[in-house]
């Protein structure tokens, strides 16, 4: 069933299209209400007897509106290369000089980027050159953005693998308490993880890892992105790895 705000779009579409055409030069035709409730029944008989046209119609538009959003994707993929794939403010993993880049966009408090993890680890232990960015994206509520800045933190003692391989493998409800846990299991020293969890680097950092994921209409976790292809969801092992395959096959 059609929704209603998209039919009046129709309508309104089809009653242009039956209006006298002007030039831009031209002042709009004065149309008086008995002209313009004759044309408007006109418009709604013929789609009552054509109800094709609409849905034809509307066809068109979203294949248009998908379009544009996958040119737009692909321009930022381009424009952006730099952040997506070579920012030195992003931790990497695997072959940091690998041939072929996968960023993750994740989250500490996604099931689904935990189900992904051992897939990563999988990818990273086989393949010697694949190099893994991991984008920070803490959208799941206030312990994901207190997660989120300790593990860049963490980056600042060189421990963010350990943390962050410790903190995919938590199970339960996270809090500031499990993330402080964590971080003093690994050996992190508590009093610097937080005072660096406020520096302008880590804000910038996930200030930035938003902002790429709003241009690239990434709007849940995980996303992937391989070269030119932005993958969502835990699509699992082989999924991932055909994907590297075929970049890699150029």
């Amino acid at each position: 069933m059609l929704r209603p705000r998209l039919a009046s779009l129709a309508v309104l579409a089809a009653v242009a299209i039956a209006s006298p055409s002007v030039s831009a030069q031209q002042s709009s035709p004065v149309v008086d209400p008995a002209q313009k409730e004759a044309i408007e029944q006109v418009v709604r008989d013929y789609i009552r007897a054509h109800p094709e046209i609409v849905v034809e119609a509307l066809d068109a538009y979203q294949a248009k509106k998908d379009e544009e959003e996958r040119s737009a994707k692909a321009q930022t993929l381009t424009s952006r290369a730099e952040e997506i794939f070579r920012s030195a403010s992003s931790p990497v993993i695997g072959n940091a000089q690998g041939d072929v880049t996968l960023v993750e966009f994740f989250d500490y408090q996604c099931g689904y980027c935990k189900r992904a993890q051992p897939d990563l680890e999988r990818l990273v232990k086989q393949d010697s050159g694949l190099k893994v960015v991991l984008k920070e994206f803490p959208i799941l509520g206030p312990a994901s953005v207190t997660a989120a800045r300790a593990s860049l933190a963490a980056q600042k003692q060189g421990k963010y693998l350990e943390f962050h391989t410790k903190m995919m493998g938590l199970k339960g409800q996270l809090t500031d308490d499990v993330i402080y846990e964590t971080a003093k299991q690994v050996g992190l020293d508590l009093d610097k993880l937080k005072q660096d969890m406020n520096d302008p680097s880590v804000v910038a950092e996930l200030r930035a890892n938003m902002d790429l994921a709003e241009a690239l209409g990434v709007q849940g976790t995980p996303a992937f992105v391989i070269n030119d292809q932005i993958i969502p969801g835990a699509v699992g092992f082989d999924a991932l790895k055909s994907q590297i395959d075929k970049d890699r096959a150029g």
